[in-house]
């Protein structure tokens, strides 16, 4: 079968792979879309913090079940979506229910080898039905449900003030929830594009662009105030620190992002606004629950979301161009 590989950051390759041997309690897969997101860009750039090479990519994918387990509801010819976080069950998190942030997880395409290749095999219990959504949508889920995740975890209230630093798709995905409870939301980004995008649809209250006078900015819109949440996607360290400055006294900040380096913050600020400071890590079924609801009852502009697609052999040649033009790029989706 086909194979994407990231042999080493900077270096990736086709090669012909054996197709995978379908274990008891697994299903196999054949795999028809997978997103091309942040995560893969990180490896392929070696800043990714969880990963050893080669490493087969592709979290975000869709497919069709050619095998299941003897009495499975699922059937050869389904469409199916995967939940990538292979949670171990028994750990101190799974027993409460949190098995996106597993002691011992196992997310496809970075802790173990992933969709970008034209079949996978993966337990049952992580396949889920497409049933009423396209390919392409399906392949979006995860995505979506990170966002919705993290603005789940911020309890974030109808009427409240929201700050998204940082609008790929991750901080879209936590603005459109944020919305949808209710949340007056602004974007913030170091691209206008991708504030214009925001506003123009995805409903943002307002966008700041990063520059001089955008702190003054993010007070004026909200009073001196600033934010009751703040949400950061970017991925910068530097962004990451900086965020402590646009929080309300007694507000909420989440890191969405994960970077390599070590955040700090002044304590006395911190202390000062009573600050919550969460991590935001993945999603729960819940969360993709969430996301499919929405998509079905169009809350979410999937089509205009997915702006690249192309066929899974390009991957060598069009990902180091969806990194170059990454400005214009929201979700590339590849096509096996």
């Amino acid at each position: 079968m086909l194979t994407v590989i990231c042999d080493t950051p900077g270096t990736l390759s086709l090669q012909q792979r054996p197709e995978p041997s379908r274990q008891a309690n697994e299903v196999l897969i054949r795999v028809r879309r997978v997103g091309v997101c942040g995560t893969d860009m990180h490896i392929f750039s070696g800043t990714q913090p969880y990963l050893d090479y080669p490493r087969v990519m592709g979290h975000e994918f869709a497919g069709e079940v050619l095998e299941a387990p003897q009495g499975s509801a699922l059937k050869p010819g389904d469409a199916v979506f995967v939940m990538p976080y292979m949670s171990c069950g028994h750990c101190i998190a799974c027993k409460r229910g949190r098995t996106n942030c597993c002691v011992n997880i196992q997310v496809l395409g970075v802790h173990r080898d992933g969709a970008f290749a034209e079949s996978i095999s993966v337990p049952e219990v992580f396949v889920h039905p497409a049933e009423g959504l396209s390919l392409d949508q399906a392949a979006m889920l995860e995505f979506l449900a990170i966002g919705a995740h993290a603005v789940r975890r911020a309890d974030v209230n109808k009427g409240e003030r929201v700050l998204v630093v940082g609008t790929g798709p991750i901080g879209m995905a936590a603005l459109i929830f944020a919305r949808l409870r209710g949340a007056e939301v602004v974007a913030m980004d170091s691209r206008q594009e991708r504030i214009d995008f925001c506003c123009n649809t995805l409903g943002a209250a307002a966008g700041v662009k990063v520059g001089d006078g955008d702190e003054a900015e993010l007070s004026r819109l909200t009073g001196g105030d600033f934010f009751d949440v703040v949400f950061d996607a970017t991925g910068n360290p530097r962004a990451m620190e900086r965020g402590f400055k646009f929080i309300a006294h007694g507000g909420r900040y989440v890191f969405v992002s994960i970077v390599k380096d070590t955040i700090t913050f002044s304590d006395p600020e911190f202390h000062k606004r009573e600050t919550t400071l969460l991590a935001s890590r993945n999603a729960l079924a819940e969360d993709f629950e969430r996301v499919i609801a929405a998509i079905k009852a169009d809350l979410i502009p999937t089509a205009a979301l997915r702006t690249h697609a192309f066929p899974a052999s390009e991957m060598p040649d069009r990902l180091p161009e969806l990194i170059a033009d990454a400005d214009h790029v929201l979700k590339a989706i590849a096509c096996f």
